[in-house]
C-alpha cells in the first residue's frame, strides 16, 4: 500500500500520467527536488558545474519517481545525472523553470487577439537563463494533462508533462533539445487520452506519411529584397497577370520528385518572368498529410510543405521572385480541414477547433471539418497564420480559398441539415466578422498586400473596405464571366450567334467588384478536359480558338490568373502527379500558344490603357456590341488622362472579315496585337502598319477605320 505521502502529493496520479499540474510537484519543492524518469536506473542532483553531488535521489516509486535533498537558499541551480542503463545524462531539470509565456501573451491569446500567434505558440529553440533548449506551447483548454513526445523521450507521455496556464494554454521548456527534433502531443483528455497530436503551431513537419510535427532551426535566410507590396501598389491601377502553380507538379525528376524549392526558383522563376506574368500564385503550400487534395486540406498552417524543403529553402524562393520583379502569392485555406486523427479534429477531446454539431461543422462535399469562427481563440488563429505567411516569409498577397462555403450558413445543404443563424437566416454571421477582422489585420499589419476571394456567389460588397459594411478583400475571382465565356468558346462557330449574350454579358457586372478573371486549376481536372479540349473545330482553329480566347481575355477589364499548361495549349487535364507536357513545346502550334501570352502579357504592361481603369466603368465603351450574325466585338479600353486608348475587335468565326469598319475617336491607329500572326501559328491576316481614320459616323463616333478581322482572332490597335 502507498504511504500517505504518496497519497496527498498526488504521485500515483504523476506515475500514471493523471496529474492535470506537475510544476506543483516536481522540481525543487521546500529542499527538496522530485524528478519523474520512468526507466532510470540512478538519479543524482548536481552543483551547476555538472561534477559535484548535491545529493543522491532517492527512488520514491519503482524507478519512476525520485526524490533528493537540495539544501541551501532556494532557488538554488541544479543539474541532473540520470542513469539510464549504458547511458549517462547530464541535463537541467525541466521542472525548475518558472512560467514562459509573459502574463500579456496569455491575456491576448485568451481574447483570440495575439496577432503573433506563432511566436508565442509552438516549438521554439531559444535559451532561458543560459540554458539551451526548445519551448513548446499550446492550447488545450478541455485537457486534463498535456505531455511533449518523441524519440527523445521514447515517447513516454510521462517524461515531459506541461504546465496549465490561464485560457487552457499548455507550456514546458525542455533543457538541450536542439531543432530537427520530431514531436507531438500526447493529450488526456475529458474520456480519456486522444490520439497523438501534430503541434496546429508548428513551423515544420515530417515528410508525409509521418505525421509528426518538427522543432524548426530558428535561423533563417535574410531577405535580400522586400516585398513587392511595399514597392508596389495593391494592383488596382497597375498591371496584375497571375501564373497559378501547383509547385509539387510544375516540373519533377526523371524519377518523378518534385522539384525542391530551391530547384524550382531556377526554373519556374525565370520562366514566369521571360513570360511577363507579374506575380505567381501558388496553390497551398501548408503542409498537408494528402498529396491528391493538391493542398487545400492543410493540417499546418505554419509550415511549409516538408517534401519540397525546408522552412529556409521556401523563404529563399520567395526572396528570389522578389529578385526577379515577381510578386509572389499563396492559396490559404481557413473554411475546413481534414478530420485526420493527429490532427485538429477533437483535437483536446472535444470540438475544439471545429463546431460540435455537424450540421455546423461538417462538410459533406468535402469530408473536412468546418473552423468554428465563432471562438475568438480560432478567429485569431487564422488570423495569425494569414499574418505569419505575409510577414515572416514575406509573400505579396494571399487567395482566400472557399469563401462560399464560409459565407452561407446552408452551403451544399438541404433543408433542415443546416442551423440558420441568430436572426434566421441563412448568412454566416461569425464568417463575416471573421473575414472583416482579417482584411483590417492585413490592411494594418502589410499595407499593400492583396487579399483575393474565391467566392462564386453575388454576395455584395466583397471587395468593399471592412470599415463600409464589406468584407474588405482587395480583389475576387469572377466565376461567372468564366463559365459564361468558357461555355461560349465551346460552341461550333456557326452556332455563336446565338449565343452572343455570353461574352456581353459579363460587362453589366464587371465594375460591381474588383476583378481576376481566372482560368484556374479548378477548370482542367475532374473530367472538364483541358483548356485547348474545350475548344471546337479541327487542329488549327482549336489553336486559333485558344489564342483568341487569352487574348479576349487579356483585353477584358480585370486581372488575369491562368492555370500552368493553359499557357502552351497542354491537350490533357492536368495530373498532380506528373509534371505538365513540356516536350509539346517542340511543336511550332504549342509554342505559338505560348508566345501568344508572352505578347498579351508584353502588350499589358505597355498599354496603361488596359490595366489602369480595370474597376472604372469609364475605362470601357462598347463600340460594336450587337453583331452577333458575325460573331464580332469592338470596344475601347480608356487609361487615365493622357493614356493612349486602344481598340478592341474580336472576330469568333473562322471567316476573314475584310473593310469591316468601326468606329473610333479621330486619328492615327496601329495595329500592336494579333493573335493571328503566322509567329503564333496563324494565317497572318491583319492590318499591318498605321491606318489614319476618316470623318466617317459609324456606331456613334464621328470617325472610323476599316479593318481586315483575322479568322477566329482578336486584334489591337492603338491610337498613335
Amino acid at each position: 500500500m502507498a504511504d500517505q505521502g504518496f497519497v496527498d502529493l498526488g504521485f500515483a496520479a504523476l506515475v500514471a500520467g493523471e496529474h492535470g499540474d506537475p510544476f506543483a510537484v516536481l522540481g525543487p519543492h521546500d529542499g527538496v527536488v522530485r524528478a519523474l524518469l520512468p526507466g532510470a536506473r540512478a538519479v543524482a542532483l548536481l552543483e551547476p558545474d555538472g561534477k559535484t553531488v548535491i545529493s543522491e535521489m532517492r527512488d520514491v516509486h519503482d524507478g519512476i519517481l525520485f526524490e533528493g535533498a537540495l539544501p541551501g537558499a532556494a532557488p538554488r541551480q541544479y543539474l541532473l545525472r540520470i542513469d539510464w542503463g549504458g547511458t549517462v545524462q547530464v541535463t537541467e531539470d525541466t521542472y525548475s523553470f518558472g512560467n514562459l509565456l509573459s502574463e500579456f501573451d496569455i491575456y491576448l491569446l485568451a481574447e483570440g487577439r495575439h496577432k503573433d500567434m506563432g511566436t508565442a505558440l509552438g516549438a521554439h529553440v531559444m535559451e532561458i537563463d543560459g540554458t539551451p533548449g526548445v519551448r513548446f506551447a499550446v492550447w488545450a483548454p478541455s485537457a486534463r494533462r498535456v505531455s511533449v513526445v518523441g524519440a527523445f523521450n521514447l515517447g513516454d507521455g510521462r517524461r515531459h508533462p506541461m504546465r496549465k496556464r490561464l485560457g487552457g494554454i499548455w507550456e514546458v521548456f525542455i533543457p538541450r533539445l536542439a531543432a530537427g527534433e520530431a514531436y507531438k502531443y500526447e493529450i488526456l483528455g475529458p474520456h480519456g487520452v486522444v490520439p497523438l497530436k501534430a503541434d496546429p503551431m508548428a513551423s515544420c513537419a515530417e515528410i508525409p506519411p509521418a505525421t509528426s510535427s518538427v522543432v524548426a532551426n530558428p535561423v533563417m535566410p535574410e531577405p535580400k529584397n522586400p516585398p513587392l507590396r511595399r514597392t508596389q501598389a495593391a494592383g488596382l491601377d497597375k498591371p496584375l497577370s497571375i501564373y497559378e502553380v501547383h509547385a509539387a507538379s510544375w516540373m519533377r525528376h526523371l524519377d518523378g520528385r518534385p522539384y525542391t524549392w530551391d530547384e524550382l526558383a531556377t526554373r519556374l522563376i525565370p520562366y514566369a518572368k521571360d513570360l511577363g506574368f507579374t506575380h505567381i500564385e501558388l496553390l497551398p503550400v501548408m503542409a498537408h498529410p494528402f498529396g491528391g487534395s493538391w493542398g487545400y486540406q492543410p493540417l499546418s498552417l505554419f509550415a511549409p510543405m516538408p517534401e519540397m524543403g525546408t522552412p529556409q529553402d521556401f523563404a529563399r524562393f520567395v526572396d528570389e521572385c522578389h529578385a526577379q520583379g515577381l510578386g509572389i502569392i499563396l492559396d490559404w485555406v481557413p473554411a475546413h480541414f481534414p478530420t485526420d486523427a493527429h490532427g485538429l479534429a477533437r483535437f483536446d477531446g472535444t470540438a475544439l477547433y471545429e463546431h460540435a454539431d455537424p450540421r455546423e461543422g461538417f462538410h459533406n462535399d468535402w469530408n473536412t471539418l468546418i473552423f468554428n469562427l465563432g471562438r475568438f481563440e480560432v478567429r485569431g488563429f487564422l488570423i495569425a497564420s494569414a499574418l505569419f505567411w505575409l510577414e515572416h516569409f514575406g509573400v505579396d498577397g494571399l487567395r482566400v480559398d472557399a469563401v462560399a462555403s464560409m459565407l452561407y450558413r446552408d452551403y451544399s445543404r438541404k433543408a433542415g441539415e443546416w442551423v440558420p443563424n441568430i436572426y434566421g437566416g441563412r448568412e454566416n454571421l461569425e464568417s463575416i466578422a471573421f473575414l472583416q477582422e482579417l482584411s483590417r489585420a492585413i490592411a494594418e499589419r502589410c499595407p499593400g498586400a492583396l487579399l483575393i476571394a474565391e467566392e462564386s456567389t453575388a454576395w455584395p460588397g466583397v471587395t468593399k473596405p471592412a470599415d463600409e459594411g464589406g468584407l474588405g478583400f482587395s480583389h475576387k475571382w469572377n466565376m461567372g464571366w468564366m463559365h459564361d465565356t468558357l461555355n461560349y468558346f465551346a460552341e461550333e462557330p456557326v452556332n455563336r450567334r446565338y449565343h452572343h449574350d455570353k461574352m456581353t454579358f459579363g460587362l453589366v457586372y464587371a465594375f460591381s467588384e474588383k476583378f481576376v478573371l481566372p482560368i484556374s486549376h479548378d477548370e482542367v481536372v475532374h473530367g472538364k478536359g483541358s483548356l485547348i479540349g474545350k475548344m471546337p473545330g479541327d487542329e488549327w482553329q482549336k489553336f486559333a480558338n485558344l489564342r483568341a480566347y487569352l487574348a479576349f481575355m487579356w483585353v477584358h477589364p480585370g486581372k488575369k490568373l491562368l492555370f500552368m499548361g493553359c499557357e502552351f495549349g497542354q491537350p490533357k487535364e492536368w495530373n498532380h502527379d506528373a509534371e505538365l507536357s513540356w516536350d509539346l513545346l517542340q511543336d511550332a502550334k504549342h509554342r505559338g500558344v505560348q508566345g501568344t501570352v508572352r505578347a498579351l502579357n508584353h502588350v499589358l504592361r505597355n498599354e496603361p490603357a488596359l490595366y489602369e481603369r480595370d474597376f472604372d466603368p469609364d475605362g470601357f465603351q462598347w463600340v460594336v456590341g450587337d453583331d452577333r450574325a458575325q460573331s464580332v466585338l469592338a470596344f475601347l479600353r480608356w487609361g487615365h488622362k493622357g493614356t493612349k486608348p486602344v481598340l478592341v475587335v474580336c472576330n469568333f468565326t473562322p471567316m476573314p472579315r475584310y473593310d469591316y469598319r468601326v468606329g473610333v475617336p479621330g486619328g492615327a491607329w496601329r495595329e500592336i496585337f494579333n493573335s493571328d500572326l503566322a509567329g503564333y501559328g496563324g494565317s497572318d491576316v491583319g492590318n499591318a502598319g498605321v491606318m489614319q481614320a476618316t470623318d466617317e459616323w459609324a456606331h456613334g463616333l464621328e470617325h472610323s477605320v476599316r479593318l481586315t478581322l483575322p479568322p477566329l482572332g482578336v486584334i489591337l490597335l492603338r491610337q498613335d
